[in-house]
């Protein structure tokens, strides 16, 4: 099925033609003949499409020149062919630009047998063709197989209205930045490191066209100096397994446990396909330790007797245990066995012990969970609890004791940097020290304003951590030695992912991206503390694209508080002009970071002709405990006021922005703030909340995750104890008091925040009358992943806004009112 794309080609319906104007010759560039020796056409072939689509591709990325065998190809300007008829086929290509979302007609004159592409795919082998492009640099290429004269080809455009028009583009070799090119660009999506650092391997990701929603990964084993020692055919880097000696590998391929060595290159099958079993890691070179997971459901199928808060949970019912498989006998033997799951922390090899969480059903204390912290002797197989807790993240084995990340709160408010009277927010992660026995603890990075995600072990009892900065994710380096931090030169604003090496020269392999400079993969080692460039993507898809410019912008709010912001301006940007503004923030727990692309893609959002605002309200980690704190029981309240208070010093601050057309938007608890701040300001002209929170109390009862989430964000409140808080701060209780446009959009298939919660405010709205539209995406999730849901959903924020900001609804009527 042809996909919906924002640089598509669509089939529709035309009304009120306009008269049609002829693209001039010199515009179109021509390129060939190609298979001018060829014995049958592509037409007399049965195989045509395939012929046609091989070579389209390298026609679309070929500058000035194609390379056909020993011979090379010239593009050339149209008007400058002078031949009749040409054996073979040729192609043709116009390059050009629109400035807003344009419709018409394109009239091919002269080609009998042609195949069109727009921006690379394939739309149609007919010589009248509509087209349906959104503000940005296209390219139009037309494979012909047969034509007659070539002095009576013409390529001719009818606007469905006076502003459709294409302007040629000619001499400007940088483009605008595309949705599709963000989304299609190869990433690194895995990787890994081997533990004597010397070979590393990464999972390469991207999309394509004709493979739809389905990425085509690759997976290479390389050493240092780029050399490439092996291909895996189904396995992700993540997925390996190495062995403590770096001289084989563990995989599990096409259903099958494999192991490779890496000096023989040689793959050898350890066991079947083990249904359930997962997370393989060497205990010593002939044993396996794993996890297996088998499904407890009662199977009955007219009714669900509820065992816990939690069985809300797709998986809850999955019980995970871990055993032991032999390489020598094929011997499986089991670990542990308990109603509880079971999952691996970490391993003591040298002691034969390992180190596991089990979470048992326990809802009397905020944030009405519990982690117990289990070591197991595999001799033995004796079990000793070393704690319980209410916060935790993840542990790991020092030569004394325990490494743990948790919140301010773990082993009774420890890590808390506090006035006494503040609550702490438990997702502001924490290092700490932890005692063999579990009973003495020592608070770590206290003082460390970043908050913790995952650590790594790194020599001797040092660390490598990935932590939350303001709104970047660098890398740490924790000395255990000095007890001290100190921030490793990745060069990115954002981490994505990053796998270390052992021994006392630690490797770290990592890769990020910063604001405006797309992903990359480098290596560090962390002594020296200097990276080097290992893979790049810029070159491969962002070699000519219009970056915006990026400028920091903070303000200081009422309180006296610095909030950090940051503003995309568009990379043509005329200061003479008047622009609409986004608004963009999150509000929740953590700060929007400053990765080049994402969910939410700000670069994109400016090549579009918005200046893009995103600021980080009160409550978010990374500035501190007494920042992150604000977060507990204020539901909106700090964040609402620092969103307002920005938006006015950014307005005061950028004179070129359009005041009466700024729109807002936010995701999740984003989404709640957008529909809360319609009922607190008309500062903005049009909104959109994504799979936002409208009732508090049904999101708290209803939500997957709901109640574990307001045991921070409502930490010791309920409906019943605080029902202001519950009511008060939700919006559906305020419905009256909206204005201003709403865009209400939800997964309807949402676990995370039920599309009920939309539904409830689109309601109300409809009712009191106002303004207010509500779009689901069919078997969406919380997040929006598919590449086609992903392109119509951004396509349909973009015309939203362009529709209420730019004052053009072409676009929105095109995407809906057909419907």
């Amino acid at each position: 099925m042809t996909l919906r794309t924002t640089l598509s080609l669509l089939l529709c319906a035309l009304a009120s033609p306009l008269q049609a104007a002829s693209i001039e010759k010199q515009a179109i560039e021509f390129i060939g003949p190609f298979a001018e020796g060829a014995k049958l056409k592509a037409h007399e072939t049965p195989f045509r499409n395939t012929i046609i689509d091989t070579l389209a591709p390298q026609l679309v990325k070929s500058k000035q020149s194609l390379q056909l065998g020993t011979q090379t190809l010239n593009w050339q300007r149209l008007d400058k062919v002078s031949g009749l008829t040409l054996a073979g086929m040729q192609a043709l290509r116009y390059e050009f630009s629109t400035e807003r979302f344009t419709q018409g007609t394109l009239k091919l004159q002269g080609l009998q047998k042609a195949t069109v592409y727009l921006n690379g795919e394939r739309v149609g082998d007919t010589n009248e063709l509509s087209l349906a492009l959104v503000r940005g640099d296209h390219q139009l290429l037309i494979i012909a197989e047969q034509v007659d004269d070539w002095q009576k080809v013409d390529l001719d455009f009818t606007g469905k209205n006076q502003h459709d028009v294409l302007i040629t583009r000619s001499g400007d070799t940088q483009q605008a930045l595309s949705a599709k090119q963000l989304f299609d660009a190869p990433t690194i999506s895995a990787l890994s490191i081997a533990p004597n650092g010397q070979l590393h391997a990464y999972t390469q990701r991207h999309y394509q066209d004709s493979q739809g929603n389905t990425p085509l990964f690759e997976t290479l084993l390389l050493d240092s100096k780029g050399n490439i020692h092996y291909r895996f055919e189904h396995s992700k880097a993540n997925q390996l397994v190495w062995r403590a000696d770096s001289k084989k590998v563990l995989l599990d391929e096409a259903g099958q446990l494999k192991q490779l060595d890496l000096a023989s290159k040689q793959l050898s099958v350890i066991a079947p396909s083990i249904e359930g079993a997962s997370d393989w890691r060497y205990l010593d070179d002939n044993t396996l330790l794993f996890s297996w997971s088998k499904n407890t459901d009662d199977k009955d199928k007219l009714t669900k007797h509820y065992r816990g808060l939690e069985d809300r949970w797709s998986y809850f019912r999955n019980n995970s245990q871990l055993y032991t498989l032999d390489l020598r006998s094929g011997l499986i033997e089991a670990v542990s066995s308990n109603k509880l799951s079971y999952s691996l922390a970490d391993i003591d090899t040298a002691r034969g012990k390992i180190l596991v969480t089990r979470s048992p059903a326990d809802y009397q204390a905020p944030p009405h969970m519990l982690t117990e912290l289990v070591e197991i002797d595999l001799s033995t197989k004796q079990e000793t609890l070393l704690g319980q807790y209410r916060t935790f993240n993840q542990a790991l084995y020092t030569k004394d004791g325990f490494y743990v990340v948790a919140g301010p709160d773990f082993m009774n408010g420890l890590g808390r940097d506090l006035p006494n009277d503040m609550l702490a927010n438990n997702y502001d992660g924490q290092l700490y020290w932890l005692s063999r026995d579990g009973k003495q603890a020592k608070a770590l990075s206290k003082t460390f304003d970043p908050a913790i995600g995952d650590i790594a072990l790194s020599g001797d009892d040092d660390l490598v951590l990935k932590v939350t900065e303001r709104d970047t994710q660098p890398l740490y380096f924790y000395d255990s030695s000095k007890a001290s931090f100190q921030k490793l030169n990745t060069g990115f604003d954002v981490v994505d992912g990053f796998a270390i090496s052992q021994g006392k020269k630690s490797q770290v392999l990592v890769s990020g991206s910063t604001a405006s400079t797309p992903q990359q993969l480098k290596s560090l080692e962390v002594g020296k503390n200097k990276a080097s460039i290992l893979w790049d993507s810029a070159p491969l898809a962002y070699q000519d694209a219009e970056i915006a410019k990026l400028e920091e912008f903070n303000f200081t709010n009422k309180a006296g508080v610095e909030i950090k912001g940051r503003v995309y301006l568009p990379a043509d940007l005329d200061t003479t002009k008047q622009y609409p503004a986004l608004v963009y923030y999150y509000g929740g727990t953590s700060p929007v970071n400053r990765g080049f692309s994402g969910r939410y893609p700000f670069n994109h959002w400016a090549a579009q002709g918005y200046v893009v605002y995103v600021l980080q309200p009160t409550g978010a980690t990374g500035f501190g405990q007494q920042f992150s704190a604000q977060h507990v029981n204020a539901w909106g309240e700090h964040t609402a006021e620092d969103i307002i208070q920005g938006t006015q010093a950014f307005l005061n601050h950028y004179s070129f922005v359009n005041k009466r057309k700024v729109g807002n938007l936010g995701a999740s608890y984003g989404g709640f703030m957008t529909m809360l701040l319609a009922t607190k300001t008309d500062l903005f002209s049009a909104s959109i909340a994504h799979a936002g929170i409208s009732n508090i109390t049904s999101y708290w009862g209803q939500g997957w995750w709901g109640y574990l989430y307001s045991g921070e964000a409502s930490k010791n409140s309920f409906p019943w104890n605080n029902p202001t808080l519950y009511s008060q701060h939700s919006p559906v209780f305020h419905a009256d008091k909206v204005n201003s446009p709403l865009l209400l959009i939800h997964g309807d298939a949402d676990t995370n925040v039920p599309p009920g919660e939309s539904q409830t405010m689109y309601t109300a709205l409809k009712v009191l009358g106002k303004d207010v539209e509500l779009v689901e995406f069919k078997g969406a999730d919380h997040q929006i992943f598919a590449r086609d849901r992903r392109f119509k959903w951004w396509n349909t924020m973009l015309a939203y806004f362009d529709m209420h900001l730019k004052d053009e609804p072409q676009w929105w009527q095109y995407i809906y009112s057909q419907q």
